[in-house]
């Protein structure tokens, strides 16, 4: 059989459009190609492989586990599932998890959670749902729907009811559509599809406060920013603010997939036994890769070892714009940096893009002027620097072209 880009074409639904290169093999913050070409890994995954690949713990985790047990039903539990759900209450607000697969089943569960909860304490007309302008929260139906980006969530036949979006960041537009109709809020803490917007700390006072004033839940979709990636182990822990649910996905695994929806005692009652569920949620062998992600991230060598990386690779960008000022903005937190291109340049972030992995680095988009930086918490500063002088090769080739 030969495996290559047209074999896609032939046997894979055409929802995607991948790159011709077809990665073989990682290493740390490379990898290689069936052609043995090297890449830097500044994408890692969409900001999933928080230790890059083939971290050593999360190998040894894996091979241990995968000769042990790997899937039970839900009718029993296992013990890693329990080490994670207890190392994650004993990190966070939270005091109850329920795991999932992905980032959207995670936020599928706080929706359908935080429905229930207003239908049991409030009754039928507490249904609202409030979510961002340019917001992304997964691809299920619900959660696309609640993303406030329609074209992703066109083209399907009727949406579910009752959910608007405000603006991100105008605590007036929120006010605007806020009352005690509204059940839940839910927001990124930093928002990524959307092209890498930092909150202010006094709109998210502000949202925490209204939706205290209106007996209204706040859910912190953690999906990108959790397990390390804003330099604190959760954004919300360095927003002042503390939300009433959050997911967490992506990094929570270090690639192997895992999601989990975090909240309290009280909320966690409304689930009751039968109203939701999930296959392989909670499965023994990536709660236990999990486990060792989770366990390596949370570490004050790792998380100020992100805050470091986000000053240089900042820094590295901003000497690159100096040079030809391709970049109106440079923003973010952690290692979730985004360059958002000028004037000139709008619209052709995917072209710098295909002009990094010519170059041997692979970066990300988001949205098609915002070009997005989401490499290893851990990547060597070795690494950084080669992979700037990368991207400057293809800014370069872009410019010149």
């Amino acid at each position: 059989m030969t495996v290559n880009r047209a074999l896609f074409d032939s046997v894979m639904v055409p929802n995607y459009s991948p790159s011709q290169v077809i990665p073989v093999k990682g290493m740390g913050s490379r990898v290689w190609d069936q052609n043995d070409k090297e890449y830097i890994d500044f994408a890692g995954g969409i900001a999933v492989n928080c230790l890059g690949h083939c971290h050593p713990n999360l190998v040894a985790a894996l091979k241990e586990q995968g000769e042990k047990l790997w899937h039970l039903s839900n009718v029993m539990t296992n013990e890693p599932a329990l080490r994670l759900a207890e190392k994650l209450v004993n990190a966070t607000f939270a005091e109850k998890v329920y795991f999932a697969n992905s980032g959207a089943e995670a936020n599928e569960a706080a929706l359908k959670l935080a429905r229930r909860w207003a239908l049991d304490t409030h009754g039928e007309k507490k249904s609202q749902i409030i979510a961002f302008n340019k917001g992304f929260h997964g691809r299920t139906f619900f959660t696309v729907t609640v993303g406030g980006q329609a074209a992703y969530s066109d083209g399907f036949g009727p949406k579910p009811g009752n959910i608007d979006h405000a603006e991100y960041n105008d605590l007036a537009s929120l006010e605007a559509l806020i009352s005690d109709n509204t059940c839940a809020v839910m927001l990124e803490p930093l928002q990524g599809e959307g092209g890498i917007v930092s909150p202010t700390k006094e709109f998210m006072q502000g949202v925490r406060d209204l939706c205290d004033k209106h007996n209204a839940l706040m859910i912190f979709d953690e999906v990108q920013t959790g397990v390390g990636r804003t330099g604190e182990l959760y954004a919300y822990m360095g927003l002042g603010v503390t939300p009433d649910i959050i997911t967490t996905a992506k990094a929570l695994g270090g690639g192997f997939p895992i999601g989990a929806m975090l909240t309290t005692t009280e909320l966690a009652a409304h689930l009751k036994i039968g109203t939701h569920g999930s296959t392989y949620g909670g499965n023994a062998l990536a709660c236990a890769v999990g486990e060792a992600a989770f366990d390596t991230v949370n570490t004050p060598e790792v998380l100020n070892g992100v805050k470091q990386r986000e000053v240089i690779i900042k820094d590295g960008l901003k000497a690159i714009n100096a040079k030809y000022n391709v970049f109106a903005d440079i923003r973010g937190q952690g290692l979730l940096i985004g360059a958002e291109l000028t004037e000139a340049y709008q619209g052709r972030a995917k072209d710098f893009l295909n002009a990094a992995v010519d170059q041997g680095l692979m970066i990300l988009v988001a949205g098609v002027s915002v070009i997005r930086f989401t490499p290893s918490l851990v990547i060597p500063l070795e690494d950084i620097e080669q992979g700037l002088a990368r991207f400057e090769s293809a800014v370069a080739a872009i410019v010149n072209a």
